[in-house]
């Protein structure tokens, strides 16, 4: 017991018998932050999120509120149950836990992992953090965290500033909206909100924190948005015209990008200031017509949009992070949907489906793609991604028939078989609780139902949202 309180204390940085080498906790945090590899904003943010976690106490433990029952450890509270890889004896030594969190973080661009980011607990210790940075004297430029775009469709779901998430679902009659009552909790009636009915969503956080949602029929476009962080909506207002679909994601500097796709190839509008107004619409330099469009952020911040139809599949990327766009670039063959993710060391993952089943690719490193692999998985159907909290990407199939899921092995690892998810449905989107735990919403012509993570893999049932059909979608 005395040894382990030795090595606490020297883990600290406090010698026994010595004053404190450090002026406040959070330079502990700093400091160890500093050693494992955060720099710039990512550094900031690290320290910031290891005092809401655990007030910068490398003897901190917690097993409150886990689902399912587990412990965070540590000056990053590094949870035994979703990374058993991190020890007991790394998760209470402060430099191990940190190098811990920098992994984990991929390099502190990602901090989905942590409940107090996800429900926006940081943001009260930026000032705290800051002045730690400060201190320890080391300014040199790093990236903050990246803001991955959600996944587009029929049924789109975020979170709120606050770690609430919320649902939009698009029906015949218009848009319905839901959202939870508390944080990782349980859910609001639907509200009818009206707006263009059979639409696609796509929804992305302005840079202050209020989320945008946009809307798409053959005839119409609008968006409406919260008023204030975790707030009330305005109306729908005009966008632009009509279309097939679209996808919205975030600048490395906060300025959403909008790109929509029509019988003419596909189009994109920007915020030309964060959280300002708009730019006019711009050709996107040709792209598939009338083709299904999803958005990710590689590792170094830049944006990158694939565009798939029955017959061509394209992408195209941002050149520079905030920048200007390459050209559309030949990515395989046609397909019916198609979602895109990340790995936890920042590369991309792309399923698409078609009649074969699903098929697969994955960058090999930053600038180059293996070739599309055979998975399986229902043919023509609706896809959808997330991460689970120790950071493998899990893959959400449905059509008429059936709804299946697969997983990666491992972090950053092959994926195993697909598995039953469930029966037949019209459209499915996954989203991460503010506990990181993956919530899925299916939608057929009876309503919409959702489940969710338990454990690794283990899930609840299938239930309607707040017990209640909601809104159909054919």
């Amino acid at each position: 017991m005395l040894s382990t309180l030795v090595s606490l204390l020297l883990a600290a940085g406090v010698v026994v018998g010595a004053s404190p080498a450090y002026a406040a906790p959070s330079d502990l945090c700093a400091e160890v932050g500093y050693n494992a590899g955060f720099r710039g904003d990512g550094l900031v943010t690290a320290v910031a999120v290891a005092l809401a976690e655990s007030s910068c106490d490398p003897s901190a433990t917690n097993v409150q509120n886990n689902t399912p029952p587990s412990r965070d450890r540590g000056l990053w509270q590094i949870n035994d149950y979703w990374h058993p890889e991190v020890d007991d004896a790394c998760a209470y030594d402060a430099q191990c836990n940190a190098n811990a969190a920098f992994e984990i973080s991929s390099g502190g661009t990602n901090w989905q992992p942590w409940s107090t980011y996800n429900a926006g607990a940081h943001w009260r210790h930026m000032d705290e953090a800051q002045a730690a940075v400060d201190r320890l004297g080391h300014h040199e430029p790093g990236p903050g965290p990246l803001v991955y775009p959600a996944e587009s469709g029929r049924v789109v779901s975020a979170r709120s500033a606050d770690g609430r998430l919320e649902v939009f679902v698009a029906g015949a009659g218009g848009v319905h909206h839901a959202w939870q009552t508390s944080v990782n909790g349980g859910w609001s009636e639907w509200e009818s909100l009206g707006g263009p009915g059979g639409a696609e969503l796509a929804i992305g956080p302005n840079v202050d924190g209020r989320l945008e949602v946009f809307a798409i029929n053959g005839d119409v476009f609008q968006h409406r948005y919260q008023l204030s962080s975790s707030g009330g909506w305005s109306g729908w207002e005009n966008f632009g015209g009509g279309g097939k679909d679209i996808a919205v994601g975030a600048n490395g500097d906060g300025r959403l990008e909008v790109f929509a796709s029509g019988p003419v190839g596909v189009f994109h509008k920007y915020q030309t200031a964060a959280n300002s107004g708009w730019s006019d619409w711009e050709s996107a330099g040709g792209g598939p017509v009338n083709s299904r469009l999803e958005m990710e952020k590689s590792a170094d911040g830049r944006l990158e949009v694939f565009a798939l139809n029955g017959d061509v599949f394209q992408h195209q990327y941002q050149t520079a992070v905030n920048g200007g766009w390459s050209a559309w670039e030949n990515f395989g063959g046609g397909g019916h949907d198609l979602t895109v993710d990340h790995n936890q060391d920042g590369r991309l993952e792309v399923f698409a489906s078609g009649p074969a089943g699903v098929f697969h690719k994955y960058q090999s490193d930053p600038a180059s793609w293996s070739d599309w692999e055979s998975t399986g998985g229902p043919a023509e159907s609706q896809l959808s991604s997330e991460r689970s909290p120790d950071g493998r990407v899990e893959v959400f199939a449905i059509n008429g028939s059936v709804a299946q899921h697969l997983w990666q092995t491992g972090v950053n690892a092959p994926y195993g078989q697909w598995e039953s998810f469930g029966t037949g449905g019209t459209e499915v989107t996954a989203t991460a609780n503010a506990d990181g735990r993956i919530e899925v919403f299916g939608a057929s012509g009876a309503g919409v139902y959702h489940k969710w993570q338990t454990g690794f893999a283990s899930w609840s049932d299938w239930i309607w949202v707040n017990n209640t059909a909601g809104p159909a979608v054919n």
